[in-house]
């Protein structure tokens, strides 16, 4: 709020065509100094999802940030849901997911060594919102099982349950199969995802899924829970399967299913790829991000 008469100086001098602000709390209140200029609200998550719940006046001070825009942007049809919970007279928010490159995030150059162990991996923040404890217990389902090789559980990432979950898994009796590697620069998160041989992720909640997308551009066969955007980024028995969230014994079936089929993961991972290509190629979002800025900036201006 402080800096909301620095923002309107700057735009009189700037005088731009439009005003696009990412995050509907923080900065979306400051947005609503933006008067003279059309304005797109692009919407991330905690914003409209655990936001709005701590409090009546929380609840009040998003819809104010959302209804205040021009047009809002989600990422996922499930976010824009949760956006039309709170504006339900309004326009619907436009969907224009995040991207990929597909050529940074790639299958070519994977260094998983045949005969070796069979990787299940995820790249996570250490946090609850994320399931990294339901994943270890869909593991631990999947040690009990035949598989015919050596598992492994690789989880790269690093927050806060760190210690809590290095605890699960002495508990859960898989600390010896268990690689926690810690934070990685995202350039290097593709050389990461081809040490996989399934991607995972078993989130309590999840506005759309980059990660996914990511994994299955590298032609990783995917498993996720079907929490908020996830099931829009694979098409259950496809790309990857869906499986109910908090329900740890029918994830580790599904990872059982593709760690002993190498065929299976091969064709999944392989339409994966084939998916990521045709719906989140980056500079294609980038395309769609740019349409609804100028469809949003000629609607403002042809008001009477």
């Amino acid at each position: 709020m402080l800096n909301r008469g620095n923002m309107k100086a700057a735009l009189r001098a700037f005088s731009p065509h439009i005003v696009n602000v990412h995050y509907a709390t923080g900065y979306g209140l400051l947005a609503r100094g933006v008067t003279k200029f059309p304005l797109v609200l692009n919407v991330w998550g905690s914003d409209v999802y655990t936001f709005p719940d701590k409090s009546v006046l929380h609840r009040w001070l998003l819809k104010g940030n959302l209804a205040h825009a021009d047009q809002v942007v989600s990422t996922s049809h499930a976010m824009a849901a949760r956006v039309s919970q709170w504006l339900p007279y309004a326009a619907p928010a436009a969907v224009v997911p995040f991207g990929v490159d597909v050529d940074h995030f790639t299958p070519h150059g994977a260094s998983k060594n045949e005969g070796g162990p069979l990787v299940i991996g995820t790249v996570k923040s250490l946090a609850p919102v994320y399931g990294i404890d339901r994943l270890m217990q869909a593991f631990a389902h999947l040690v009990q099982m035949e598989v015919g090789a050596d598992v492994r559980l690789r989880i790269v990432g690093e927050g806060p349950q760190r210690k809590e979950l290095l605890r699960l898994a002495d508990k859960l009796g898989i600390a010896d199969r268990l690689d926690m590697v810690g934070a990685v620069p995202h350039a290097k998160v593709p050389d990461e995802l081809r040490k996989f041989n399934v991607y995972a992720a078993l989130s309590r909640s999840e506005s759309f899924g980059v990660a996914v997308i990511e994994a299955s551009a590298c032609g990783l066969p995917v498993v996720v829970s079907d929490a908020g955007g996830l099931p829009e980024v694979v098409r259950n028995g496809e790309t990857g399967f869906v499986v109910p969230s908090g329900d740890p014994e029918t994830a580790a079936s599904k990872f059982h299913t593709l760690l002993t089929d190498p065929a299976l993961r091969v064709k999944l991972g392989a339409s994966g790829r084939e998916f990521v290509l045709g719906n989140y190629e980056w500079s294609d979002c980038v395309d769609r991000m740019l349409e609804v800025l100028h469809e949003t900036a000629d609607t403002v201006r042809s008001r009477p």
